[in-house]
């Protein structure tokens, strides 16, 4: 019997290692552009409205990472 052959790419993305405060300018950043972009929706001037389901999960996963370099910095302080 023939085994299946798995093929893996590796592509390896070179990971930027950002602050808390730099996190949380981005942040900010992205919420006044979730903010712009509802207006925008609302205005009918918003070509694409995936825009805001896109942002509003880049937002959740800004302060996942804010959150777990918190807790990672309060047991380094332990």
């Amino acid at each position: 019997m023939a085994t299946a052959k798995k093929t893996v790419k590796s592509t390896k993305k070179a990971v930027e290692v950002k602050t808390i405060d730099q996190m949380k300018s981005e942040l900010q950043d992205k919420q006044h552009s979730l903010i712009d972009a509802r207006r925008g929706h609302k205005l009918g001037e918003l070509a694409n409205p995936r825009v805001l389901t896109v942002t509003r999960k880049e937002i959740a996963r800004l302060h996942t990472a804010i959150r777990a370099a918190q807790i990672a910095e309060s047991k380094e302080n332990k």
